[in-house]
């Protein structure tokens, strides 16, 4: 598969990049990988993407190619220089593969330089070729140095070479060996290629890959090869830019087995070319209209061919084994076949030359007990083989060593010279082989008889005939395993590539994520860079941002869509990731974590100060959670079909107060009060959290004297903070009711304490202040005094009371705007998507909502902005209007006055307007990328609903995802194992828990597809570090 742009590809890329992207302005860079970079490119009529990949290729996209998610280095760089700057040229450097893009100009010109040939380059340079940043630095020789700071060596471009001559072609010839392609030898005289090439000799007549030698010889006329050289090289040197050339796909069609048997035809991609080369006419090929966009769709599809290649490779892989099962059960049987017949044969050849074997045993078991030499006995062998002693002409080969010797045996009845030629190769092979017996070499053993050598043959063949049985029986069975096999790995192969296909990437598995056990989707960052940016794009006022004050801890940030509270549970889980993606893990400490709202958190340093990549300023009030286990787990989750999502609802839904088992705690509650107990009206949200403190507090039993004192004296002082109602009487009294706690002593280490009301007035009380000292002091066993409610005199006991009967009515408005403007949202929300552009109006909306018309045309003046200039022209159409709103702004005392106010205003010049129009569209590019991500992480918060961890047998899966999570939201799924901080390595460690969920009875042949379709790099991406595997029956698995 071509996978680069040769010198032909980049003349025909050059020639339309001219046309389409030149004059456009830089808006923005973007690096997909290390070697791949996107530029944007805009003007006011015409949007373009510039995708470069160094040592491969250059061109428009109009696919969505996935950005890295923190700018390199060099990404940077290039939007320092590039950003802003228009598209001057676009030039290829001689005919070498490089490619010189010229942004800006004058002093502000800057070269991005792209290398197509070797392990390729970008370099970006000044006006005067001084490098500025370069992406491979290296060494060409000892005096060309591509370095930063050097200078780029423009003037080495290599340029055409010229047409060669026919005596050229003869002296290239002379020297030339034969066989050797024409191709071969000519390419290296041209620039052209060899597609080019082969082309121009199919056209002059040579066939299909000509031969020197064969095709054309030395001393043949040349006229026509010098014809077809001509003609390739004038491809380069004569490259018509003006004239439209049209892009081309070339296919191979291969054929693809499918589970049942069936062959399906793929189409796969070959090769991308400007110009339909004879040698590819007859080949299945695709037509676009330009050359561009054929390497867009080439390039954009290369990975689902890739997966189709490999599927490919496997499923012949899988059919190869199979086959040579089959021709290795084949060979043994003909192996066993044949030493059945052999064995036979020397039997019964054995037995027909009784005496003759017998004699050979009988006078070399003489010799040898002799004691005679071995080298003798070899010698008088052949002396009696001379004399003509049919004993010894017999004997072929003495294996002393063995004691065996090696007799040459036919049949003693059947002597006819004719017969000894009967049996050729050529006959057997064509089936007259002779029945007769031919002579052959029979070892025998010393150690036995002649009769006791022919058995020992008949044993063997009988052995041999036993284990053919044997092994044709099992042969059936290994042939049907390895066909099943075969089967299954087909039907695996062609499942993972559909897998691998439809598998969708969700925004949000770039960070760190789970899915909360109340359905909350949970993300962080994995470094400074990604924290940065999940807080900048992701944050909204009402998503809670959860820290812990570790190094290394991730920003957590919890989607909030709904506005309402984010759940303790839900809470807690974030701390948990908080902690586990921080130096805890490592160091297994265990502490709390802590969270805020996202209106709390900014990047606005204090004044002096700065803050560092990944750093905020967390402004206001932080709550703290509980301090949390260093507990993680490692699962799946399952993508469903759009009919199986109904049957998952409410699969992950919030746990309230009025769960059966709280109730019944609440019925059970330690602390009694009685009847004519004062209760204290509090918020909806306040009932909530004394009840759960209510219920904690019984589960315990209050078991401390100090847990005691603290929970009494947070109880109280939690009452006297809360807001008294109001009443319609204007002149009523805010009342702060004193209370004192009664501890009862019960039985044990069990107490039972009993609030008394003392006053429920915030008058001036009758008493004095050593009365109300006394009676704001509690002792709780311990000879320490809790102070309930501090003594306060009239003056400021009354003042408080008028202002916090003002503050009353101050929030309670608040309170109903905050209501009404998140009924107008949620309206607006549930009304529909909103549409492009009016996310942003609204959010301008909001901020300039107390804004009136004069302030804002009065701060418009005052500032000479682009808005002013922009509203004056807009006036200056509606004629009346500009007037009206004019006489509204700011008024000048004078005639003189406003004419020295007009001559002071600066002098905008076409230069001014244009950087204004540049700085416009950028910043309306920057709002339609948030508007876009927007809309994008909105129909992926839904796709959160599809995603279930209890697949069943009548859902339709699509693919499953890797997740990890805190092992508390982990409670309902399928596939799960616990990670705790350990010495085990994260691959090794995600392959152990995959070996356990294949190995699980409930698995579906669904879910085993699905999850063996999960690549490597994936599985192990969001573990926390090293970490060791608890789950049950999993040491199993590790032997």
């Amino acid at each position: 598969m071509k996978s680069t742009f040769t010198t032909v590809d980049i003349l025909a890329i050059v020639s339309e990049l001219r046309k389409s992207v030149l004059g456009l302005r830089v808006i923005q860079v973007y690096d997909i990988d290390s070697k791949t970079y996107l530029i944007k490119l805009q003007k006011p009529d015409h949007k373009s993407v510039l995708l470069l990949e160094s040592g491969s290729r250059i061109h428009t996209t109009e696919y969505e190619w996935p950005k890295s998610p923190a700018p390199s280095g060099f990404a940077m760089k290039l939007r320092k220089h590039l950003r802003n700057k228009r598209l001057e040229n676009i030039q290829q450097l001689g005919v070498d593969r490089i490619i010189d893009l010229t942004f800006g100009s004058g002093e502000a010109e800057h070269h991005v330089i792209l290398e197509l040939y070797d392990r390729g380059n970008i370099v970006l340079t000044n006006n005067l070729y001084n490098i500025l940043n370069i992406l491979r630095p290296r060494k060409e020789g000892e005096d060309v140095r591509y370095a930063v700071h050097e200078t780029y060596p423009v003037d080495r471009s290599r340029k055409a070479k010229t047409v060669p001559s026919i005596q050229d072609l003869k002296e290239v010839l002379s020297v030339s060996k034969e066989n050797t392609p024409l191709k071969k030898i000519l390419n290296p005289l041209l620039d052209c290629g060899g597609g080019v090439l082969d082309h121009n000799l199919l056209e002059s007549g040579f066939p299909v890959g000509a031969k020197f030698g064969k095709h054309l010889k030395a001393d043949d006329d040349l006229s026509q090869l010098h014809l077809a050289v001509s003609k390739a090289q004038s491809t380069v040197t004569q490259w018509d830019a003006s004239a439209g050339f049209q892009g081309y796909i070339i296919k191979k069609v291969e054929g693809r087995k499918k589970g049942d048997g069936t062959i399906e035809e793929v189409h796969i991609y070959q090769e991308f070319i400007p110009l339909l080369f004879t040698q590819y006419k007859e080949h299945p090929h695709e037509k676009f209209d330009s050359f561009n966009k054929a390497c867009d769709e080439f390039f954009s599809k290369m990975e689902a061919v890739k997966i189709d290649q490999k599927a490919m490779h496997q499923e012949r892989e899988a059919l190869k084994k199979l086959e040579n099962v089959k021709k290795d059960h084949e060979r043994r049987l003909q192996e066993l076949m044949d030493n059945q017949k052999n064995n036979t044969l020397q039997g019964q050849l054995i037995e027909l030359n009784k005496d003759l074997v017998d004699g050979a045993i009988l006078v070399v078991r003489s010799a040898v007990a002799n004691q005679i030499d071995w080298r003798q006995i070899e010698e008088l062998l052949a002396e009696a083989q001379a004399q003509g002693d049919p004993v010894a002409q017999s004997i072929k080969q003495l294996k002393l060593k063995t004691n065996t010797i090696v007799l040459s045996l036919g049949d003693p009845f059947d002597r006819e010279e004719d017969d000894m030629f009967l049996d050729s190769d050529e006959e057997r092979e064509e089936g007259c082989e002779s029945t007769k017996m031919r002579p052959m070499a029979v070892e025998i053993d010393l150690d036995l008889s002649a009769m006791a050598n022919a058995r020992k043959y008949f044993d063997q063949k009988r052995q041999a005939a036993k284990k053919e049985q044997k092994t044709i029986s099992a042969s059936e069975k290994a042939l049907q395993s390895a066909e099943k096999k075969t089967r299954q790995t087909l039907k695996e192969v062609a499942a993972i590539t559909n897998i691998n296909k439809a598998r969708k990437v969700h925004w949000f598995e770039k960070f760190l994520w789970f899915v909360s056990s109340e359905n909350y989707l949970v993300i962080a960052g994995r470094d400074s860079q990604m924290n940065e940016m999940v807080v900048k794009r992701h944050l909204r006022p009402r998503d809670a941002y959860v820290h812990a004050d570790l190094h290394g801890a991730a920003s957590v940030i919890i989607k909030n869509p709904s506005g309402s509270d984010v759940p303790p549970k839900t809470l807690h889980e974030a701390g948990i990731m908080a902690l586990c993606y921080s130096r805890a893990w490592d160091e297994k400490v265990v502490t709390s974590a802590w969270w805020v709202w996202g209106d709390q958190v900014s990047k606005t340093a204090p004044t002096g100060e700065y803050l560092t990549t990944g750093a905020f300023m967390v402004r206001g009030k932080k709550t703290f959670l509980p301090p949390s286990h260093l507990v993680y787990g490692f699962g799946f989750l399952f993508r469903l079909e759009e009919d199986s999502v109904a049957r998952h609802a409410g699969e992950r839904k919030i746990r309230t107060l009025e769960n059966d088992d709280i109730k019944d705690s609440l019925r059970n509650f330690s602390i009694s009060t009685e009847e004519e107990d004062i209760d204290i009206p509090l918020d909806d949200k306040d009932e909530d959290s004394s009840e759960m403190k209510s219920a904690d507090e019984s589960q315990t039993s209050l078991t401390t004297k100090e847990d005691k004192a603290d929970t009494s004296k947070n109880s109280v002082d939690k009452e006297s903070e809360e807001e008294m109602p109001e009443s319609n009487d204007e002149q009523e009294l805010v009342e702060y009711p004193d209370t004192v706690v009664e501890m009862t002593h019960i039985a044990g280490d069990q107490f039972a304490l009993r609030p008394r009301t003392v006053s429920v007035t915030s008058q001036h009380s009758q008493h004095s202040e050593g009365a109300d000292d006394k009676e704001n002091i509690v002792f709780l066993g311990d000879n320490q005094p809790v102070m309930v409610n501090k003594p306060k005199s009239k003056e400021t006991k009354q003042s408080k009371g008028k202002v916090k009967n003002k503050q009353n009515q101050e929030n309670k408005e608040a309170k109903q705007n905050m209501q009404k403007e998140q009924l107008n949202e949620d309206g607006s929300k549930s009304s529909g998507a909103m549409k492009r552009g009016q996310r942003g109006k609204m959010k301008k909306m909001k901020k300039y909502r107390d804004q009136d018309e004069e302030e804002r045309e009065m701060r418009m003046q005052l500032l000479q902005s682009a808005g002013s200039s922009k509203d004056t022209k807009k006036g200056s159409k509606g004629g009346k209007k500009s007037t009206d709103s004019e006489s509204k702004g700011m008024r000048q005392p004078s005639n003189k006055g406003s004419n020295q106010k007009q001559s002071v205003q600066p002098k905008t010049d076409s230069k001014d307007l244009d950087a204004l129009q540049i700085k416009q569209d950028i910043d309306k590019d920057e709002e339609d990328e948030d508007e876009e991500e927007a809309e994008k992480v909105a129909d992926d918060l839904n796709i959160i609903n599809a995603l279930t961890a209890l697949p069943v047998p009548e859902d339709e899966l699509l693919y499953a995802i890797p997740i990890c999570a805190p092992y508390a939201a982990m409670t309902n799924y399928k596939f799960k194992v616990k990670l705790t901080p350990g010495p085990g390595k994260k691959g090794k460690a995600c392959k152990t828990a995959l070996a356990l969920f294949l190995g699980d009875k409930t698995i579906t042949g669904r879910e085993k597809d699905l999850l063996r379709a999960v690549r490597d790099q994936d599985l192990a991406r969001n573990l926390p570090g090293k970490v060791k595997v608890s789950a049950p029956n999993i040491t199993k698995i590790k032997k």
